[in-house]
């Protein structure tokens, strides 16, 4: 798998924005993607150190349209925490 395929997008919320602070990143990554596979894809993509990596799997929410109920897909989400002399991320520098 290629940097590309294992970090899908940055997650913007309110909450990974308030980590931006503590050098916390937020990232929706491949389901089958590890933490030293991501790592390596941050440092790759972004030219930044990491520091440590926490995964969490988030479950598909239940939604229904009239009669039909079902689950939206369940995916992964990754907090990247960089390393304190590393630089930041150039992305979330305007949303802070």
């Amino acid at each position: 798998m290629t940097a590309q395929d294992i970090i899908l997008k940055p997650i913007i919320t309110e909450k990974s924005m308030s980590g931006l602070q503590n050098g916390k990143y937020t990232f929706k990554v491949a389901k089958n993607a590890g933490k030293i596979e991501i790592a390596k894809a941050v440092e790759e993509l972004f030219g930044v150190k990491v520091a440590k990596v926490n995964t969490l799997n988030v479950r598909g929410r239940s939604k229904r349209m009239g009669l039909h109920s079902g689950y939206t897909a369940s995916w992964k989400k990754a907090v990247v925490t960089l390393t304190p002399d590393s630089k930041t991320i150039e992305f979330f520098d305007g949303m802070m």
